[in-house]
């Protein structure tokens, strides 16, 4: 019982890790399966027929292809508006600024539902297309706050006097915050672009509201678990998974290289 309570934060942490981890290997291991019907819940035969020909299902790789060009933008978009906006935040004094801090920390407490609706009036009263635009500016809009938080910790955590030694020695505003400022601060805007991404790539509700006649990657796994789960879908998702691992992984192979650099 004594080992158990030394180490019963680490078992839970184990098995939520697990929890999380459980449905990303279902999905790996259905994208081996060839299905007998239109879904694929039930396991029949292995089969690589979906790794050969990923983008065998009509319009598939159309919506994969569209979500990632409005997940990109969108989190350029977001960066470069939310760096700015951080910087405001901790390093200026104006009027309203705690109100301007409140609101845009709103859409992360409202409801998707809220927003997605108060977007779509908005596009319809200024007689608006939907389409690609308006999504693109839907998830700008409701991942600029995410960034915000990310960017705005690390802002306020960076010593100032190092921009101050940076100006003793002759740096010009420009130089100092690309030698010194940006590259403290780019930890916290990797990890909002990053967030931006995945957020704005992963969204249904709000671009349910404000997409049209286009149809995004969750949009066309939603319609598809209505008449029939392709294989392809797994397989995409299993890709996906893989490729966010590795991106883990290289980051903290990169932290791990500095922090032996730096000693």
């Amino acid at each position: 019982m004594s080992w158990l309570r030394r180490n019963l934060v680490v078992i839970a942490g184990l098995i939520t890790l697990a929890f999380l981890i459980l449905p990303n290997l279902v999905v790996l291991v259905f994208s081996f399966n060839k299905p007998k019907g239109r879904f694929n819940y039930a396991w029949q035969e292995f089969s690589l027929d979906a790794w050969r020909d990923p983008c065998g299902v009509a319009d598939l790789c159309g919506s994969l292809a569209l979500s990632l060009q409005i997940a990109a933008w969108a989190t350029l978009g977001a960066t470069v508006l939310g760096v700015m906006v951080a910087f405001a935040l901790v390093r200026y004094r104006f009027r309203a600024r705690s109100t301007v801090s409140a609101l845009i920390f709103l859409p992360m407490a409202m409801p998707e539902v809220v927003m997605a609706a108060s977007l779509l009036t908005l596009f319809l009263n200024m007689g608006v297309q939907l389409g690609f635009w308006t999504i693109l500016i839907a998830h700008i809009m409701f991942c600029l706050s995410f960034v915000v938080t990310a960017v705005k910790a690390r802002v306020l955590s960076m010593d100032p006097r190092l921009e101050q030694a940076a100006q003793d020695l002759y740096a010009g505003p420009v130089q100092t915050f690309l030698r010194v400022t940006l590259p403290i601060a780019a930890p916290g805007i990797a990890a909002g672009a990053l967030l931006a991404f995945a957020l704005s790539f992963d969204d249904f509700i709000i671009t349910n509201f404000n997409a049209g006649s286009s149809v995004t990657f969750p949009m066309y796994v939603w319609g598809s678990a209505q008449r029939g789960t392709p294989v392809q879908i797994n397989v995409i998702g299993t890709a996906m998974f893989a490729v966010a691992i590795l991106l883990v992984l290289a980051g903290m192979l990169i932290g791990n290289r500095r922090k032996k650099q730096a000693r």
